[in-house]
């Protein structure tokens, strides 16, 4: 029995995620943004995976144009933008707690891949 191509593990490659969206994947994409390093997570079902190349290891962008292209070219037409880094401001003294996924999600940006 082959596994349905919407079941994936904690790390994708772009060619995995193109199979699940063309057969019926609708996810929410987040493109995290830690010090202008960006990478991209894939929020579905109640599990979320991540942009690997094919040795497994997180792909990361240095802008997201190159993130625009490769996800508008596989039907994607939208995602969030987060930041890893919103916590509060030590400098200034204000507290701040880590943000759960949700609340990253909540409070980023909508982005266009098309």
């Amino acid at each position: 029995m082959s596994i349905p191509a919407y079941q994936l593990g904690d790390h994708v490659t772009l060619k995995q995620i193109a199979n699940a969206v063309a057969h019926g994947l609708t996810p929410i994409v987040e493109v995290e943004s830690m010090d202008g390093i960006y990478t991209v997570r894939f929020h579905h079902a109640n599990d979320v995976s991540e942009l690997s190349d094919n040795q497994g290891r997180t792909r990361t962008f240095l802008g997201t144009g190159e993130i625009r292209d490769l996800l508008g070219g596989i039907g994607l037409t939208h995602g969030v933008l987060t930041w890893g880094d919103q916590c509060g401001d030590e400098m200034i003294g204000v507290p701040g707690h880590a943000l759960s996924p949700d609340e990253m999600l909540a409070s980023g940006t909508r982005i266009a891949f098309r």
